[in-house]
């Protein structure tokens, strides 16, 4: 069986543990729910009692036409548009609309209207539909005009002695500002009720400001055109109808008795909500893009868990009524109900004075969260980590197959059937053990590479390098055998002698570098003080050249290395005879040591080159030089030394072009690390 589907096997026995916190989840919630429904009918008839000594006013029973104040949120401008009335942005063009035909026809003139308050002034608008405006015609008064009537009746004292109603009458000659007569008096102006008058594509519209009337008072209002009273009876003006708002003092009270979750409601006989309000929200609800990907993933799982729930919960009651209305109809025995949003809550009724009923209700998320919230976070995180952890072993899985077999890939085609490396493998972008494998294998690979390119430029290097020597001894000798001068046989004999000597001097600079990776072998490391070697060194190096000024810049003690001081020694050899084959008689070469915390920076810097920019060479490679007309005894194996001791004391050297004060030159860095000082030390 594959990793994989062992792992995926022993995920799924994880998931018995969510399984059983379900079930026991739901059975908390059945106990959560009984308790929240004692809790809530208590604190229901609290708020009952507290309702029914603030409610004021007579009971609106269901009377035909009844006209409903909504509450205006934002500022309302009586300008005759309906822009910034409430609901005008829900999209549902029924909802605050009331009129007198509740069965409107189609193709018919039909009147509605709806009314707002900020608790200053009461608006009004009236829209009529399928009619064209009638404007009043001054040259023509005879002529059907439509009319605006308004009547405000007060609400009925104590002592119940009829309250004498004021009315008022609006006609306009053009859209736009229109004011009201009042009628009942003489009559005159009142620009306390004032609006606008605008017409539609499909009718007309009038929207109206005046004075907000006080608590229980009755308006009506009717459209006439000419002396017709009967085209568009409106809510009707004798008797007027109620006029039915919010009542702010009692939603503040009610707000104050609230928990977390919890909404109440109090409504008239008729179903009109004279009060509504909720627990105000404390937290906002935080944007999704400020979420973190874990907190989405929670969120997404306590969603599955409340309708997991809601499977096992009884049937919820569609709770009936509309923006301003609410039409119980008793509630049901389980006392679940559910709003027109598709949210379930727990409710309970009581019935006031007067018939009025106040609903309290308790929604069944927040009673999870508030309730149940640390066993249902602790499920849901339980649930999430499980599926999280099962996701996660068998991506894992996936991956370390999929790395696994990538890296066979890289290695398989790297190297052919013959042995030959045909490519590197890509460092590893991870640094763990499968990552560290691939970066050795890379570097073997890389290695093998280098190698193999070293072995087949090994005899065109080799050729190259002797075709010169072996010219010249060829050529000297077959004119030594054709000469008769004494003098011209001695120079044929010097230039075949100098020949030779070449000759020895490629040889011996060939096995030098073998002999010195030999040596690598039976070296043994030991501590010395580098900053004395190289103070030393570069003193001894002043005295045998004084064609140069060759001086030493650094500490001169407390510089330990672990390696070998005669390996230093001759790296250094190397590069300062480097430098002094590159530096102009009189020129400066500094050696120059800096201790650093965790390594030492060797460097040698010499007066007057500049390396080639783009060369495209390895200074440091084998048989590589960039003298011109001094190529006589150098074959490009010193630098070559030079980094294989670097390398031999766990370090690396590199060179670059340097302006260093006024003078422009080459420096040759080594890196020497200390940790190994570090640990023999320990040891």
């Amino acid at each position: 069986m594959s990793l994989k589907r062992q792992l995926f096997l022993a995920s799924l026995l994880m998931l018995l543990i969510p399984w059983a916190g379900l079930k026991f989840v739901l059975e908390l919630d059945s106990a959560l729910r009984q308790q929240a429904l004692q809790q809530l009918q208590e604190r229901g008839q609290r708020m009952a009692e507290l309702a029914g000594d603030l409610l004021l006013g007579q009971p609106v029973i269901n009377t035909p036409d009844t006209l409903y104040v909504s509450r205006a949120d934002n500022p309302i401008n009586p300008d005759g548009y309906a822009d910034d009335w409430p609901g005008y942005d829900d999209g549902d063009d029924q909802q605050n609309w009331q009129s007198a035909n509740k069965l409107p026809v189609p193709g018919l003139a039909q009147l509605r209207w709806q009314a707002a308050t900020d608790d200053r002034h009461l608006f009004l608008l009236v829209q009529m539909q399928n009619q064209a405006m009638q404007l009043y015609q001054q040259n023509h008064p005879d002529q059907p005009y439509d009319q605006f009537e308004l009547v405000l009746r007060p609400p009925v004292t104590d002592v119940g002695q009829p309250v004498a109603a004021q009315r008022w009458t609006l006609r306009t000659s053009a859209p736009g500002q229109v004011h009201a007569t009042r009628e009942d008096q003489q009559p005159t102006t009142d620009f306390q009720v004032h609006g606008a008058w605008r017409d539609r594509a499909s009718g007309w519209q009038l929207e109206l400001q005046l004075p907000l009337p006080p608590r229980g008072s009755f308006l009506g209002f009717r459209v006439t055109q000419g002396d017709d009273t009967a085209s568009n009876p409106g809510t009707g003006i004798s008797p007027p109808p109620p006029l039915v708002q919010r009542d702010p003092a009692l939603e503040r009270a009610l707000a104050g008795q609230l928990s977390d979750g919890q909404q109440v409601t109090v409504t008239e006989p008729a179903g009109w909500i004279v009060a509504d309000t909720r627990y105000p929200d404390t937290e906002p609800d935080a944007d999704f893009d400020e979420l973190s990907p874990f907190q989405v993933v929670e969120q997404i799982t306590l969603n599955a868990l409340r309708a997991l729930i809601r499977l096992y919960q009884p049937e919820p009651t569609p709770l009936a009524g509309v923006h301003h209305k609410l039409i119980t109809g008793g509630l049901p025995e389980n006392h679940l109900v559910q709003h027109r949003d598709g949210s379930t809550w727990l409710a309970t009724e009581h019935t006031l004075f007067g018939d009025r009923s106040l609903v309290l209700q308790q929604s069944l998320d927040q009673l999870l969260t508030l309730s149940g919230s640390t066993l249902g976070s602790v499920l849901a995180r339980s649930l999430l980590i499980i599926l999280a952890l099962t996701l996660v072993l068998l991506g894992y899985a996936s991956w370390l197959s999929w790395r696994i077999a990538r890296l066979q890939r890289l290695v398989s085609a790297s190297v052919d059937e013959d042995g030959r490396i045909l490519s590197q493998i890509p460092p590893a972008r991870s640094h763990d053990e499968l990552g560290q494998l691939q970066q050795h294998f890379g570097q073997m690979v890389e290695r093998l590479q280098s190698y193999n390119r070293y072995l087949e430029s090994f005899s065109r290097r080799l050729s190259h390098e002797l075709k010169t020597p072996v010219a010249v001894v060829r050529s000297s000798l077959e004119n030594l055998a054709h000469t008769d001068s004494e003098q011209e046989r001695q120079q044929y004999l010097e230039r075949a002698s100098g020949a030779t000597e070449r000759l020895r001097r490629i040889l011996n600079s060939m096995s030098e570098a073998a002999r010195l990776e030999q040596s690598f072998d039976q070296a043994d490391k030991e501590v010395f003080d580098l900053a004395g070697v190289a103070a030393e060194a570069t003193a001894a190096y002043q005295q045998l050249d004084s064609d140069h000024r060759i001086h030493y810049q650094g500490p001169v003690a407390d510089c330990p290395v672990l390696g070998s001081p005669e390996m230093l020694v001759q790296m250094l050899d190397k590069l300062v005879d480097n430098a002094r084959d590159f530096t102009p008689d009189g020129g400066t070469i500094e050696v120059e040591l800096q201790a650093q915390s965790d390594h030492y920076q060797l460097t040698v810097f010499n007066e007057g080159s500049r390396l080639p920019g783009n060369s495209g060479l390895d200074i440091f490679g084998a048989f590589v030089s960039q003298r011109e007309g001094q190529s006589d005894g150098h074959l490009g194996q010193g630098l070559l030394i030079v980094r294989l001791i670097a390398d031999y004391h766990g370090g690396h050297v590199d060179a670059c072009n340097r302006r260093q004060g006024s003078i422009d030159g080459v420096c040759f860095r080594v890196i020497i690390p200390t940790t190994s000082v570090e640990s023999r030390t320990l040891s």
